[in-house]
């Protein structure tokens, strides 16, 4: 499974830190914010032989392939893995206190997760309805739809899942809910395609749903909008940033907010986001809907005068957001 994975977008993440290294020198320190199978890593490692990367993963499978697989660029000092979801990046910011001069988010799930039914991310596979990315969260996505009320599920359906109407099936979930509980994913997926069909040619009918889910019991959204500010102050003058985002939902948030701190803290490389090669596709269907944006940190002189929401959080830790209203 591992040795076929294939990271998003690579060669444009390998561009951007050659372009970052060309304008400033040779890379010091890197943060991978979600390490995954260390795809991003590995490239980074082997094109900038002085760089130290500190890589943060919530799935214990993917710090444990990590620990295996990257044995040696550990026991090298080149590599810290920390298991920690990247809403605790403001804790791994001592062991770089200069700032990092490339910070990289991919978001989502990975296609390690989705390949294994019993992590229960896909509806094509067989598994236990949970979609938790860190085991250790309490409820998992059959927690949700045995307990959240019909409007609850509505709400998370036409939210975060971007269903303009899911009242049937969300009544269908109630309905057979009391008859029998939902354990599995084909359980639910099987009565969404029941009740929706198929409206789309080639869009499998849970495929919104499951998203809706899966961003809901990982916290997925909130934990991009706090972790955005805190990844920023975490470079160093001129150092970049790239985010990789999969649906709109994730990438409204990233692009709004570099829209918005601009002339606060540094702009982005360019308006358009990056998109994956038709090449890229066609060996990676999964690629098809990424969207890369990279975001450059100002040096001294260049800021500009606050114009924006996101003011007020640039230079302030995590802890400092808390206090927030």
């Amino acid at each position: 499974m591992s040795e076929n994975h294939v990271p998003v977008l690579f060669d444009e993440i390998m561009e951007q830190a050659a372009e970052l290294a060309a304008e400033c020198g040779e890379l010091s320190w890197a943060l991978d914010a979600t390490f995954g199978r260390g795809g991003h890593t590995r490239g980074l490692l082997e094109r900038h032989p002085r760089l130290k990367v500190i890589a943060l993963d919530q799935d214990p499978s993917a710090i444990a392939y990590g620990k295996e697989t990257f044995a040696t660029e550990i026991a090298a000092g080149r590599l810290t893995l920390v298991a920690a979801n990247f809403e605790s990046l403001a804790s791994v910011r001592h062991l770089c206190p200069d700032g990092f001069d490339f910070i990289l988010f991919d978001l989502g799930v990975s296609s390690p997760q989705l390949d294994s039914p019993e992590r229960g991310f896909s509806f094509y596979n067989q598994g236990p309805l949970d979609m938790r990315m860190d085991p250790s969260i309490k409820r998992t996505a059959a927690d949700v739809i045995r307990e959240a009320s019909e409007e609850e599920l509505v709400q998370i359906f036409r939210e975060l899942g971007e269903v303009e109407r899911p009242y049937k099936v969300v009544r269908a979930i109630a309905a057979d809910r009391k008859l029998k509980p939902f354990v599995d994913t084909v359980q639910l997926s099987g009565l969404i395609e029941r009740v929706d069909g198929w409206a789309k040619k080639g869009f499998h009918p849970a495929t919104q749903y499951f998203m809706a889910l899966r961003l809901f019991v990982n916290r997925e959204l909130e934990v991009i909008e706090a972790a955005l500010p805190v990844a920023v102050e975490s470079l160093r003058p001129g150092g970049r940033m790239a985010v990789i985002t999969f649906h709109s939902l994730e990438d409204r948030i990233v692009k709004q907010f570099f829209r918005a701190a601009e002339g606060v803290a540094g702009d982005a490389v360019r308006r358009k986001a990056f998109k994956p090669t038709f090449g890229e596709v066609e060996k990676n269907s999964r690629a098809r809907s990424a969207k890369l944006r990279v975001f450059r940190r100002y040096v001294a002189g260049e800021s500009k005068s606050p114009k924006n929401k996101y003011a007020h959080l640039i230079g302030k830790t995590a802890d400092d957001q808390g206090d927030e209203e």
